[in-house]
C-alpha cells in the first residue's frame, strides 16, 4: 500500500510592530503537535524588535526598509518559502495544537483543494468588550457561511504553492491590512479552483480593538474596498457578511432612523419604529441567541446597538463604495 506523500508547509507571518501579540503568535508554533518545515516571518518595516524577537526564536527573518502592508510582506515570504504548501498566519494570530496538522490533512485528503481557510475560536484573546463582540461576531459568521467558500483569509490560510504562484500572488497594489486576501479568493474561484472553508480549524485572535480602531477597520480597510471589488466584479454573493439577511438588516436600520426623525412630527410612526426594531431582532435572533449562550444576557443587550451600528456604516460604506467606481 502506497502511503500518501508528507506534504511540506511553510508558515509565513508578515509582521509590523507585533508586540506580545506576535510573541504568543510564535510560542503557540512552538506548540504545535506538526511543526512545520518552516517558519518565514516577514518583518514589514517594523519600528520595534519583532523582527528580532522571531530572529531569536529560530524563524527565518526577511527585513523590508518600508512598510508595504501584508500584501506584499506576504508575497515576499513566498519567495523564499520552499513548502508546498503556504500557510499564512497573521501575527496577532495565536494557531492551535492541531492546526498545521488540520491544514496537512486538509490538502493530503482531498488532491483537488486549492485552498483551505478557517475562523477564530470562541474565546478571544482581549477580555473587553468590543473584542469579545468583534471576535465572536467574526466566529459566528464564519461557523453559519458556506464550506464551498469564495474567498481566502490571510489570518488563517493555506494554499499550494503552485496554484498561488501561477495566480500571481497577492495583489499589492493594496497597501493596507484590507480585501487582499479576499481578491485573492475571487480570482481563484474565477480560474475554478476549489477553496474550502474548514469550521473545525480555528485560531485565537489576540488584537485588542477600540472604538476608533474597530470602526476604521470596518469602514475604511473592509467595507470600501470590498464594495469596490464587488462592483468591479459584477457580483455579490449571499455569504459570510453578504448574506442576505445581513442585506435586509442595513436596509432595516435605514428604515428605523428614517422613521424616529419622522416620529418627531408624526408620532404615530413610533409604532412602525417599533415594528423595525423587533423585525431587527428576528432576523437576526440566531446571532443573538449565540451571543447570549456565549456571553450571558447583558453582554447580549450591549451588542444589540454596537450590531446594528455596525448595519449602519456598513450601508453607508457601501453608498460610498458605489459612488467611487461610479464617478
Amino acid at each position: 500500500m502506497n502511503l500518501p506523500k508528507e506534504l511540506s508547509i511553510s508558515v509565513i507571518i508578515p509582521v509590523y510592530n507585533g508586540g506580545e501579540s506576535f510573541r504568543q503568535c510564535l510560542l503557540r508554533i512552538s506548540a504545535s503537535i506538526l511543526k512545520p518545515t518552516e517558519v518565514i516571518v516577514v518583518a514589514d518595516g517594523d519600528k520595534d524588535d519583532s523582527w528580532q524577537v522571531a530572529a531569536d526564536w529560530g524563524a527565518k527573518v526577511i527585513r523590508l526598509k518600508e512598510n508595504s502592508g501584508p500584501a506584499q510582506a506576504r508575497n515576499v515570504g513566498v519567495v523564499a518559502a520552499e513548502g508546498e504548501i503556504l500557510f499564512f498566519v497573521d501575527a496577532d494570530v495565536a494557531i492551535a495544537p492541531d492546526t498545521i496538522n488540520r491544514v496537512r490533512l486538509a490538502f493530503t485528503e482531498d488532491a483537488s483543494l486549492a485552498a483551505v481557510i478557517g475562523s477564530y475560536d470562541d474565546t478571544p484573546g482581549a477580555s473587553n468588550f468590543l473584542s469579545q463582540y468583534k471576535n465572536l461576531l467574526h466566529h459566528y459568521t464564519h461557523q453559519n457561511a458556506n464550506e464551498d467558500a469564495f474567498t481566502f483569509w490571510g489570518a488563517c490560510g493555506a494554499i499550494r504553492r503552485d496554484i498561488f504562484l501561477a495566480m500571481g500572488g497577492f495583489d499589492e497594489n493594496y497597501r493596507r491590512p484590507c480585501v487582499e486576501d479576499i481578491e485573492l479568493g475571487y480570482r481563484l474561484k474565477a480560474a475554478g479552483y476549489k477553496i474550502r472553508l474548514d469550521k473545525a480549524l480555528q485560531v485565537k485572535h489576540l488584537k485588542q480593538w477600540g472604538i476608533v480602531s474597530l470602526v476604521k477597520a470596518d469602514v475604511c480597510d473592509r467595507a470600501l474596498p470590498w464594495t469596490q471589488l464587488i462592483l468591479r466584479q459584477g457580483e455579490m454573493r449571499s455569504d459570510l457578511n453578504l448574506a442576505w439577511s445581513s442585506r435586509v438588516s442595513v436596509i432595516l436600520v435605514y428604515s428605523l432612523l428614517l422613521t424616529l426623525f419622522a416620529s418627531f412630527w408624526l408620532h404615530p410612526l413610533l409604532i412602525f419604529s417599533m415594528i423595525i426594531s423587533l423585525l431587527l431582532i428576528i432576523i437576526n435572533l440566531s446571532i443573538y441567541r449565540f451571543f447570549l449562550y456565549k456571553r450571558g444576557i447583558i453582554f447580549t443587550f450591549k451588542v444589540l446597538p454596537w450590531h446594528w451600528f455596525y448595519y449602519f456604516y456598513s450601508g453607508l460604506a457601501f453608498i460610498m463604495g458605489m459612488i467611487y467606481v461610479k464617478f
